[in-house]
């Protein structure tokens, strides 16, 4: 019994889990609209109608170009700028390190919508909106503080008796860390750049906020879109929410020989 009841519990827990992923699955592969009331996870019927209306609007697959270039840029340009800030954190001592980190932990502890309406005045007055690069400005600038922390627990670990090394075989500074921090950080900086994506390809308010066109919509926008005020497109909907999960579900496959490693960066001090 002792070694069943630990089995039987994460069985439960994972049906638990599992269930809305199912029932969402199941309405994707109805043909109706309408609103599914049984609880079994099972459809009653096999139908790709929803999935082909969906790619068959040309406006769909701008959308998915719209959202696959927000997530990237966001994520190239939120794990390069926290990688040299996590670096400089971590191995030099300059006035004002522990306010800038203190600063930025601090800005983790506000929602994005709180900035809204600042945002909003900033990205219309420089004539982003509407357009992908606002949306990566306005990520990047929430995205660049986890990764900072989350690379420099990283640093933190690595021994700087590797740097000494590296400088007296005569490796500058940029070659120091090109050469020799990156290559060893590649668990951490994947789990960085996977949340990054995520957040970027899975935000909705911000979105909606700064996008008024349809052909500049994200993916969670677009998937919104069929939620009306007196009728709502449930095939369309659920069909929607499985295409967006997938590129995600792609990448923790991926990337999930790094993640153990990543997440627990940091995490132990000596």
């Amino acid at each position: 019994m002792r070694r069943l009841l630990p089995h039987l519990v994460l069985l439960v827990a994972t049906v638990v889990a599992l269930f809305p992923v199912a029932w969402v699955v199941k309405m994707a592969l109805r043909s109706s609209q309408t609103f599914s009331t049984s609880l079994s996870p099972w459809p009653d019927e096999v139908s790709l109608v929803q999935f082909e209306a969906l790619f068959a609007d040309p406006v769909f697959w701008r959308q998915v170009l719209n959202s696959v270039v927000v997530a990237s840029a966001t994520t190239a340009v939120g794990v390069f700028l926290a990688c040299t800030a996590a670096y400089a954190f971590s191995r030099y001592r300059f006035p004002g390190r522990r306010a800038g980190l203190q600063v930025l932990l601090v800005t983790q502890m506000f929602p994005g919508t709180l900035m809204m309406i600042p945002l909003y005045r900033l990205i219309e007055s420089m004539g982003l909106l509407d357009r992908a690069l606002g949306l990566v400005l306005v990520y990047s600038t929430t995205a660049i503080p986890f990764c900072v922390w989350q690379l420099k627990g990283w640093f933190d670990t690595l021994p700087k008796e590797l740097e000494e090394s590296a400088i007296m075989d005569g490796a500058g500074p940029l070659t120091l860390f090109w050469r020799i921090i990156l290559p060893l950080s590649r668990p951490a900086i994947a789990v960085t750049a996977l949340f990054s994506f995520m957040t970027a390809w899975n935000e909705y308010v911000l979105a909606a906020t700064f996008m008024g066109d349809e052909r500049a919509y994200t993916l969670p926008v677009r998937v919104q879109s069929y939620v009306g005020a007196y009728t709502t497109e449930w095939g369309l909907f659920a069909a929607g929410a499985v295409v967006v999960s997938l590129p995600v579900m792609a990448l923790f496959f991926v990337l999930q020989r790094h993640l153990v490693g990543g997440l627990t960066a940091g995490g132990v001090k000596g």
